[in-house]
C-alpha cells in the first residue's frame, strides 16, 4: 500500500545519444573524455574514426549510451558509403543528437556537408543539440555571431559552447542530456563501458598508430584484422610449479594490416622493417595498458588491391553489416 509517507522511486532515465558532424571536429574526443577513457581512437588527421563506437556512461540517475560516428563526407569508395551508413544508423537509433562543429574554423557557406547533415537531421524528428567545439581557441566575441548564424540554419533545441579536450562546457551539457533522455531502465550493467570485444580495439589501436606514423595516403589505404588472439598463460605458466616459478601471462596477438599497392606495402613495412617495427612498439604498450597483460604482437603487411570498394570484403571486415 503506498502512503503519503512512502518516498516516490527515483526516475532513471536511459537512452542512446549519437555524436554526428564532420571530420575532425573533436567527436571521438568528446565521448573519450566525457566517459574519462578512451573508447575511440583520435588522430590529427580526419576520417578517422570508421566504425559506430559505442560508448556507455551510467550514473545513478541516467545511462547516457554514445553513439561516435565517421565524420560525414562525400562517398567515394565503398568504404565510405559504409561509413555513412553507420553514420545515418546512429541518427536513426538516437533518442537525442549532438551535432559537433569546430568553432574555430569558419563557417561553410553555399552547398556544404553540413547542408546534408541537418536536411538528415530534420528529417529524423529528433531533438538537436547544437556544439560549438573548441571554443577555447576562439575570441569569445565571435561567439555570439556564430551561434546566431547557426540559429539561423536549423532550429536547434540547445546550443553548447564547449571544449571536448578540457570538458569546459559539458556539466551543463550532460545536465540538458540526462533530462533529456527518456524515462526507462539501464539497458548495460553500470561496469559496462562498450559492447565491441577486445579484439576490436586492439585491431583499432593499431590502425591508430599507422594513422601517426604515416603519412598521405597509407593510413586511409589501410585497415587491419586480428588474426589469432591467444592466452598463452596456463601452457607458459607450467601448471603445478609453484606460483613463483610461473612465468607472467602474455597473450599473442597477431594481426594482418592490409594496404591496396605494393608501394605501399613498402613504405608501411620502412627500411629494414623499420617503421613497422615502430608501430609495433607503440602499439604493443597501448595494448598491454588496455589488457592489462603483457603482450606479444606479431604485425604482417598484406596487399589486397582495391579493398576500398570491395562490398563482400568490407563485410568481412566489419565495416558492413
Amino acid at each position: 500500500m503506498i502512503t503519503a509517507a512512502t518516498p516516490t522511486p527515483p526516475v532513471f532515465r536511459c537512452g542512446y545519444v549519437a555524436i554526428i558532424g564532420e571530420p575532425n571536429v573533436g567527436k571521438s574526443t568528446l565521448m573519450n573524455g566525457l566517459l574519462q577513457q578512451k573508447i575511440s581512437i583520435v588522430t590529427k588527421k580526419p576520417q578517422t574514426t570508421r566504425h559506430r563506437i559505442l560508448g556507455i556512461l551510467t550514473t545513478p540517475a541516467y545511462q547516457a549510451v554514445f553513439l561516435d560516428t565517421p565524420g560525414i563526407i562525400r562517398p567515394r569508395y565503398a568504404l565510405h558509403e559504409a561509413m555513412m551508413e553507420s553514420a545515418a544508423s546512429a541518427v536513426s537509433d538516437a533518442d537525442l543528437i549532438l551535432f559537433m562543429v569546430d568553432a574555430a574554423r569558419p563557417a561553410p557557406g553555399g552547398d556544404s556537408p553540413e547542408d546534408a547533415i541537418l536536411a538528415q537531421l530534420g528529417a529524423s524528428g529528433r531533438p538537436v543539440y547544437l556544439l560549438l567545439n573548441k571554443v577555447d581557441l576562439v575570441d569569445k566575441a565571435l561567439l555570439l555571431p556564430l551561434i546566431d548564424r547557426y540559429s539561423g540554419r536549423y532550429p536547434f533545441k540547445e546550443i553548447f559552447p564547449v571544449s571536448a579536450l578540457t570538458l569546459d562546457g559539458t556539466g551543463g551539457l550532460m545536465a540538458s542530456v540526462s533530462s533529456e533522455l527518456p524515462v526507462h531502465p539501464p539497458l548495460y550493467p553500470a561496469d559496462i563501458v562498450s559492447e565491441h570485444n577486445e579484439r576490436f580495439f586492439v585491431a583499432e589501436i593499431i590502425r591508430e598508430k599507422i594513422f601517426i606514423r604515416c603519412q598521405e595516403e597509407v593510413p586511409y589505404s589501410t585497415t587491419v584484422e586480428i588474426t589469432e588472439f591467444i592466452e598463452r598463460g596456463a601452457a607458459a605458466a607450467g601448471e603445478g610449479e609453484p606460483p613463483k616459478k610461473r612465468k607472467p601471462l602474455k597473450w599473442f596477438i597477431s594481426a594482418d594490416i592490409y594496404v591496396e599497392r605494393d608501394s605501399q606495402k613498402g613504405i608501411l613495412i620502412g627500411k629494414k622493417g623499420g617503421m613497422l617495427k615502430e608501430i609495433g612498439e607503440i602499439a604493443r604498450r597501448d595494448i598491454e595498458r588496455f589488457l592489462g597483460h603483457q603482450v606479444f604482437l606479431d604485425l604482417h603487411v598484406k596487399v589486397r588491391p582495391g579493398w576500398r570498394g570491395d562490398k563482400e570484403w568490407l563485410q568481412r571486415l566489419g565495416y558492413r553489416r
